[in-house]
């Protein structure tokens, strides 16, 4: 196993971090965003307030792209443990 292939590895790795985890970064993001645009114009300064609505929109989407979640994630475990006898023979 040279270099070149652990490098690959890793990236690929990462690439399937960021795509897995996207929809519920972005949203937690989002609602987050949403919260505190709220609480200025309201002037609410309550630091609870937006773990509710966060934790809230992170189970919807995760009810909604889970099954894509985990089917991309044992695909991947699947391609990369099929792979390592090409890799160490």
């Amino acid at each position: 196993m040279d270099s070149q292939q652990v490098f690959t590895f890793g990236q690929q790795a990462l690439h399937m971090l960021l795509m897995v985890s996207a929809p519920v970064l972005l949203t937690v993001l989002g609602v987050g965003l949403l919260v505190s645009i709220f609480q200025a114009a309201t002037q609410i300064n309550e630091p609870t307030l937006s773990f509710v609505p966060k934790i809230l929109a992170s189970v919807a989407v995760l009810t909604f792209v889970g099954p894509w979640m985990l089917t991309t994630l044992v695909e991947y475990l699947q391609r990369t443990i099929q792979s390592i006898p090409s890799v160490v023979g």
